[in-house]
């Protein structure tokens, strides 16, 4: 392969899985500003050096490798400065487990295997086995709160509903339409919510949430959609918790403990 077209592949490979490499850093460090920043020197670290990407055949381990070598040279930082819910948040995280919540990331929202995590972050599987079971333990204690579910499909309403409520949280209500969801939020406020991006009556989602954070300020939010790539075009604000149609229980308990150590969603355009 001649070095021109290593490098496409290259760029390629980048341009693939970056908007997941951010999804994944915006969650890791609980805001936006703090992930696009380590995403970029990821990427700013590739580009000096190519073959940091070659970890097998797989260039997504390669880049979340690279990210963590530059995550875990800077002292794996959670970040400080801040006031209110994250101020608290941060506060929760100092006390986690070092490097447990790193692997239940890249294991639920980032859905690799338990030997992938392995090779992107440099221990054996059984260790990866044990940070997990430790973090599942750690994030859910003690967060139990209110939760606001904005979703038009009933069966994925009550089935949210459900793990939500066998972690300990109360579901204040269930809302179908983006007037629905202002009404529901604003009459009790919820703790978290959980939303669709198209509801019933072609309303918007986003533009519900909106509402609610104009009203209430920092709310931690889970978008759970079947159109990720609305919301992963780095061209505003995104969510730091975002899961896919068809998810997981394991997906949606995982970001419903990480969405509240960090009300982590700026207000986002429709």
């Amino acid at each position: 392969m001649t070095s021109r077209s290593s490098e496409a592949g290259v760029a390629e490979a980048i341009g693939l899985y970056l908007p997941f490499l951010r999804r994944y850093a915006r969650a890791l460090t609980g805001n936006q500003t703090d992930g696009d920043n380590y995403a970029a020197a990821t990427l700013e670290a590739i580009i000096s050096d190519p073959s940091i990407l070659t970890i097998g055949d797989n260039p997504r381990i390669g880049l979340f490798r690279a990210f963590h070598a530059i995550w875990q040279s800077s002292g794996a930082p959670v970040g400080d400065g801040e006031s209110g819910l994250v101020e608290r948040a941060q506060a929760r995280m100092r006390d986690l487990t070092p490097g447990t919540r790193e692997a239940l990331l890249l294991h639920t929202l980032e859905e690799f295997s338990i030997e992938e995590i392995a090779a992107i972050l440099g221990v054996d599987a059984e260790e990866v086995r044990v940070r997990l079971e430790i973090a599942n333990r750690e994030m859910e204690r003690g967060l139990a709160g209110r939760v606001l579910i904005i979703e038009d499909e009933t069966i994925i309403a009550m089935d949210l509903q459900g793990i939500v409520t066998a972690m300990g949280h109360e579901v204040t209500g269930i809302a179908r339409t983006a007037t629905q969801a202002v009404e529901t939020g604003t009459a009790k406020r919820p703790d978290l919510v959980l939303a669709d991006i198209r509801l019933a009556d072609d309303s918007s989602g986003i533009d519900a949430v909106n509402v609610l954070l104009e009203t209430f300020g920092n709310l931690p939010v889970i978008f759970v959609t079947a159109y990720p790539e609305r919301l992963l075009t780095g061209e505003r604000p995104e969510p730091a918790f975002l899961i896919a149609k068809p998810y997981s229980e394991e997906q949606v308990r995982s970001a419903v403990s990480q969405a509240m150590f960090f009300s982590s969603v700026e207000t986002l355009e429709a």
